[in-house]
């Protein structure tokens, strides 16, 4: 399979990253069975980065990793870890934390639920706005001296905040939500920041969290996205699910799904954004298949320019997030709201 550096001091990786938490934390149960079968099949296919977190079922998806990491699979996998987010027993999330103490803390659990002496990236899952990140990123620096850990990583965080990460150590990647859905990285200076650095980007949410499989039209009876994704909100629904409408004829003018064409706009290497890689979320073998067909999708610059004139940046009818959960986005701070600083 094709692949690509994440970013300049990374490791080579596949366009297509596998999102495991949907594994562990749903709205409905996964298929044990089926799910690590899922992870299998995307390490057989060349997909080597596995993304988790120690808060995916409260340590559920760390363990079925570990028990899919079957003998000599460990080395075909990167594990790509993220931290930080703190639970109560009922799952509810109460904050966050990025304290020195808590970083090495976290990964001695995650390494025995992993299996594993090491991660390949570790990474704060939000920027705790009571430390540093300097502070943060510096006990990572430990961990890798320690050989427990092979590359920093970072999670939503907005340009100011890499910049003081990577000056304490080179990043190896910042993960955020990046699709036809969520063009903020462009225009808010993340993408710029990471090209300019060397830093690679892992997008998530590129199906903005089933809008744009080309499939979703309402909320099932109880499915929470329409209370904490404003875009399933009843006021927006329509007109997000209009703008789908208008990526059907481009999808099927080049034979591929919705879904596909949207996967392959965040990957595709004709874009001047660097090499992106997308973290797509998968509990069945089928759905790794159709993001690996995704990526080998060509898009021309003309396909790019329709895609985009089918949904402009600006067009999308409501926030990423419900206004609690805005608040912890570092990546969405505005200059009046400065993250911590030691400076």
């Amino acid at each position: 399979m094709h692949t690509r550096s994440l970013g300049a001091e990374g490791p080579q990786v596949a366009p297509i990253a596998l999102g495991c938490a949907g594994m562990s934390d749903s709205t409905a149960p996964a298929d044990e069975a089926e799910a690590i079968a899922t992870i299998h099949s995307a390490l057989d296919a060349g997909v080597t980065l596995l993304d988790t977190a120690d808060f995916y079922g409260m340590g559920h998806n760390e363990d079925l990793i570990r028990r899919a990491l079957r003998e000599g699979d460990r080395e075909k996998a990167l594990l790509s870890v993220k931290f930080g987010a703190l639970r109560d027993p009922a799952g509810t999330f109460v904050g966050v934390e990025g304290r020195p103490a808590h970083v090495k803390s976290a990964l001695a659990y995650s390494l025995r639920r992993l299996g594993t002496d090491h991660v390949d990236i570790y990474r704060p899952a939000r920027v705790d706005p009571a430390t540093p990140i300097e502070d943060t990123v510096g006990a990572v620096a430990e961990l890798i001296q320690a050989g427990h850990v092979r590359h920093v990583g970072l999670s939503e965080a907005g340009p100011e905040t890499i910049r003081r990460a990577h000056a304490v150590h080179p990043i190896c990647d910042v993960q955020i939500e990046y699709s036809l859905f969520s063009r903020n990285p462009e225009a808010n200076g993340i993408l710029d920041t990471c090209r300019e650095l060397g830093i690679g980007v892992t997008a998530y949410g590129v199906l903005a969290h089933g809008l744009l499989t080309g499939t979703y039209r309402r909320p099932a009876e109880g499915d929470p996205r329409a209370h904490w994704l404003p875009r399933f909100h009843p006021d927006n629904l329509d007109a997000n699910l209009a703008l789908v409408d208008r990526l059907r004829p481009l999808a099927d003018a080049r034979g591929i799904t919705v879904a596909q064409l949207a996967t392959a706009w965040v990957v595709s290497e004709n874009r001047a954004l660097g090499n992106v890689v997308a973290v797509v979320g998968a509990r069945r073998r089928h759905r790794v298949e159709e993001a690996l067909a995704a990526a080998a999708v060509t898009l021309t610059e003309d396909d790019l320019r329709a895609v985009e004139e089918a949904v402009p940046a600006d067009a999308v009818a409501g926030t990423r997030y419900a206004a609690p959960l805005m608040t912890l986005l570092d990546s969405e701070r505005t200059a009046a709201q400065p993250s911590h600083s030691r400076r």
